[in-house]
């Protein structure tokens, strides 16, 4: 998980205030989605495989952006997670703080970055993205992703604050033999897996249009990349994610 001298090489990319480009809510309104769940989870977990169901299930959903970050503080137990980072685990424990919570489980689901809830109760979690939509607590900024040819073009629209533009590269679709551990002798299908977390850019409420070339995607074989817009708080924690979207890789390697 740690970042490669050729990754970091490779986000080299244009960023340009454009004063005649935006994306208003009607261009987006379509293929926007409601929301951004990000779940924590284990392979060694026997609690985890129904969170994970559902979140195979919000990814055929269709309306949100849906993440599943493995954590490694459960690789003791006799298996380590295959898809574990410190990363992920950090990413959780930031959460925490942000939620003002003294401590993490799995399986965790974070909505928008503004609120927690079990990972397998979906229709808990359907009903905050509702609510947080309703309420103007959702993604009010516009974000479009797509390949053009040897480009991954990101573009934001206007909005109001500040945030930082998150790129979250995932395995779309893996099942795993758990050979030891809670799940021993299961096989288990896992949906959206973060592999790479990485901050390239800020956002300062006006609209901007990314050029990153396509190989930070391909070049480790990842099937797709989420571009979070999340807000930061004063002391380094993330906060509120008030803009999504997601490119994936039509030829993965």
């Amino acid at each position: 998980m740690a970042r490669t001298l050729s990754r970091l090489l490779g986000i080299v990319f244009a960023v340009s205030a454009l004063t005649a480009f935006s994306i208003s809510s009607a261009d987006a309104v379509d293929d926007a989605p409601v929301g951004v769940v990000e779940l924590f989870t284990s392979q060694g977990c026997s609690s985890c495989p129904p969170a994970d169901a559902v979140l195979g299930e919000l990814v055929k959903q269709g309306n949100v952006v849906a993440l599943a970050y493995h954590v490694d503080y459960w690789n003791y137990l006799g298996w380590e997670d295959t898809f574990s980072s410190k990363q992920s685990t950090d990413r959780q424990y930031a959460y925490a703080r942000t939620l003002g919570r003294k401590s993490v489980y799995t399986p965790q689901v974070v909505i928008n970055g503004r609120d927690h809830i079990n990972g397998a109760d979906k229709g808990g979690i359907n009903k905050k993205l509702d609510a947080f939509d309703k309420s103007g607590r959702g993604l009010n900024v516009p974000v479009a992703a797509k390949l053009d040819g040897e480009k991954i073009k990101i573009n934001i629209g206007d909005g109001q604050g500040k945030a930082n533009v998150i790129l979250v590269y995932f395995d779309r679709q893996n099942t795993v033999d758990v050979k030891r551990g809670e799940n021993s002798g299961r096989k288990l299908t896992y949906w959206n897996s973060v592999r790479d977390i990485q901050t390239v850019a800020m956002w300062e409420g006006k609209a901007v249009e990314l050029d990153l070339p396509v190989s930070v995607m391909s070049g480790d074989g990842y099937d797709g990349c989420a571009v979070l817009l999340q807000t930061m708080k004063t002391d380094g924690v993330p906060g509120a994610i008030i803009g999504a979207g997601v490119v994936m890789d039509a030829n993965p390697s």
